[in-house]
């Protein structure tokens, strides 16, 4: 067995495996940027090396940098987690002629799958079904919108070394066929340093559905079920969950048999997964395979009871495998959910800055459920805009759907995240959302429930009451606060008011507080007007905490309240809402004070987000339509379109091709 291991990553995949190397009684290698160098995954390990600039290309992506690190440290063997060079044959060569072993596939399999045209024709000569397509690498634009044609309406151009989202692009017409290709294309070339684009069709409605498998380097052969990965944005991967609540035994044996067989005909030695997609009617398709560990491991190893990671190091050693087929089964249900810094409510775009707080739920695992948290940040870091925008991947499990569903949903009231934007917010409605419940899958999920972005999940009117209680004990913790201050010249509220008045969104809510009493085990007792049922209410809160915990009625609420001028900011499952607690008599003065109008920005194209700019497409004094590309802007190594809103005149245009700009930056102005 290796006596130490270098990580060729950072992030929570770096500290996820070097977790498991210390389990084993490995010493572990760190390597890091500019970018990193306070970050977490560098403290976690026994050793750390600096290997260049923030730009992953010329720090983390650098082979020849990684394996002087190796020589330097005394390292037998490189992790190289996922992205960067997880998938890089060459990498994987260059390792094995110096004699150092890559934890990972053998260089035939990585060459194989990697390539996407490949791996398509290896699959179906290996008995696996795959999807209709064009097998050849597409040239250029006008030749992807003729053979898009030809396959099809809707299509799926994706780069040859795609991977995580990136250098894909679906197209349901020509024109969409044309701007696809070259934003695949220049996506896939900067992420991954090949631009070859192939197109197959695209199937509307489907699952996306794969199989984890596990190889040796003695033959052998088995996989670990499967793992939903449905619910996705932009192809990017949201939440996923194991097993699939789509498939039957009989399905998922036949996918987990093409799965090895695939496997065995690349020789595979590592983990890996081979991802289907799946029409609504079981058809199942060959979509590629991810030569390395996957994002989503760990619902895998929850439902298994399997460490991947400590097999993929056992198998790189040249350990068999010892497990057998019959070995695995399914365990319960796992869900895992990325934390993103990605801004919902700005349609998703990316979010850097200092984490401010950053307090995550906490890890257990007792007989009713399991919390597990993988991250790589710490509060007071960074947010880059050089990496990817994950924060950390939340994963519950319980002995059934519906349970790791409400562990979920707690665990995700309960994640505290200040600084950024991010997603928690979003996920928590997914969670709670009706199709999600009911098993109503498909990988067009969020566009179809969404179209329009996020605005924050709907305010019903139990939700409504909910939150104004939750405000109400708010309140009354924050105003018996200020009367037991030393040094006031006056209690603030002298005899706590009986009638209150509680706005919420779009609803006002009137409530009587018929007891208080700070030692009783019902804190607040109150009514709704027009009701008679008492309305129960305990807490243990300080004004500063950023996560209210009580009990309504019994049940349990984690609410996470930020003050606001007048008011405050409460979120609860995926609601966002502004509440703002008066008593009764000041409520009917409050609605006579004016309403502050928003400036007016509809004559300026603003940075959505941190980046960097790619092209501007139009000049001054140019006629621009609704709907037309205006410019590009690249940030976390996704390329976003900015479009005219509506019909303008170019007056100004403030930025140029190669220009960082922080977010609302003033890009270009119109009239007209």
């Amino acid at each position: 067995m290796f006596k130490k291991i270098l990580i060729a990553n950072r992030g929570e995949i770096a500290c996820r495996v070097m977790r498991t190397a210390k389990q084993m009684g490995i010493a572990t290698v760190a390597v890091y940027s500019d970018a990193d160098r306070n970050a977490l995954h560098v403290k976690m390990a026994d050793e750390a090396v600096y290997v260049g600039p923030p730009p992953a290309s010329e720090s983390y992506l650098l082979a020849d940098k990684i394996i002087e690190a190796c020589k330097a440290t005394g390292a037998q063997a490189v992790h190289p987690g996922y992205g960067f060079l997880s998938e890089n044959a060459s990498f994987a060569a260059a390792l094995d002629r110096v004699g150092i072993t890559f934890i990972g596939p053998n260089r035939v399999a990585i060459e194989e799958m990697g390539d996407k045209i490949r791996s398509k024709q290896v699959a179906a000569a290996a008995g696996v079904s795959t999807v209709p397509g064009a097998p050849d690498t597409i040239e250029n634009a006008e030749e992807a919108a003729r053979i898009s044609a030809e396959i099809g309406f809707p299509v799926m151009i994706k780069a040859s070394a795609g991977g995580g989202g990136k250098g894909m692009r679906i197209a349901w017409d020509h024109d969409e066929a044309l701007e696809g290709f070259e934003r695949a294309r220049s996506e896939a070339a900067s992420s991954f340093g090949d631009d070859r684009i192939f197109i197959e069709k695209f199937i509307e409605n489907p699952r996306h559905i794969e199989i984890q498998v596990l190889g040796d380097k003695h033959g052998n052969v088995i996989h670990l079920n499967e793992r939903e990965c449905s619910i996705q944005r932009r192809n990017q991967k949201v939440i996923e969950e194991a097993p699939s609540p789509f498939l039957d035994p009989e399905t998922r044996a036949k996918m987990g048999e093409q799965a090895c067989a695939l496997a065995r005909a690349v020789g595979y030695d590592s983990a890996g997964t081979v991802e289907f997609v799946a029409g609504q009617d079981k058809s199942f398709y060959f979509l590629e395979m991810n030569t390395r560990l996957q994002v989503e491991h760990p619902v895998t190893e929850l439902i298994t009871g399997v460490d991947l990671v400590e097999q993929m190091i056992r198998v790189a050693a040249g350990e068999k495998l010892s497990l057998k087929q019959s070995d695995i089964g399914i365990d319960g249900w796992a869900t895992e959910s990325r934390i993103y810094a990605e801004d919902p409510y700005r349609n998703f775009l990316p979010s850097i800055g200092r984490l401010v707080r950053f307090q995550a739920p906490a890890e257990k695992s007792d007989d009713q459920s399991t919390i597990r948290v993988d991250t790589g940040v710490v509060e007071g870091g960074d947010i880059s805009m050089f990496y990817d925008p994950m924060i950390a991947k939340l994963c519950t499990h319980a002995a059934t759907r519906e349970g790791a569903n409400a562990a979920m949903a707690t665990a995700l009231d309960e994640f505290v995240l200040d600084g950024i934007g991010h997603n928690v917010p979003f996920l928590a409605a997914l969670i709670d959302h009706p199709r999600w419940q009911n098993r109503q899958l498909s990988t067009g999920f969020i566009a179809e429930e969404y179209p329009d972005g996020f605005e924050g999940a709907s305010l019903s009117d139990e939700a409504a009451k909910k939150l104004a209680l939750a405000a109400l004990a708010l309140e009354l913790s924050r105003k018996d606060r200020l009367d037991h201050m030393t040094g006031r010249l006056r209690a603030h509220s002298g005899i706590v008011k009986k009638n209150w008045a509680i706005s919420i969104g779009e609803n006002s809510i009137n409530v009587e507080v018929k007891a208080l009493d700070a030692n009783s085990s019902d804190n607040l007792i109150a009514v709704f007007e027009g009701e008679d049922v008492e309305q129960k209410v305990s807490w243990e809160w300080q004004p500063g905490e950023p996560l209210w915990r009580g009990q309504i009625n019994g049940e349990a609420l984690s609410v996470q309240p930020k003050k606001t001028p007048g008011g405050m900011l409460l979120s609860w499952r995926g609601i966002t809402a502004d509440v703002r607690v008066l008593p009764s008599e000041l409520s009917a003065l409050n609605a006579l004070m004016p309403i502050k109008i928003a400036p007016d920005t509809s004559n300026l194209l603003l940075c959505p987000m941190p980046g960097l700019v790619v092209s501007v497409s139009v000049e001054v004094g140019q006629e621009v339509k609704a709907g037309q590309t205006l410019a590009v802007v690249e940030a976390m190594k996704m390329e976003n379109v900015l479009r005219a809103e509506r019909d303008a005149t170019v007056s100004a245009i403030n930025a140029v091709a190669g220009d960082s700009l922080a977010v609302d930056a003033v890009i270009m102005e119109f009239e007209g």
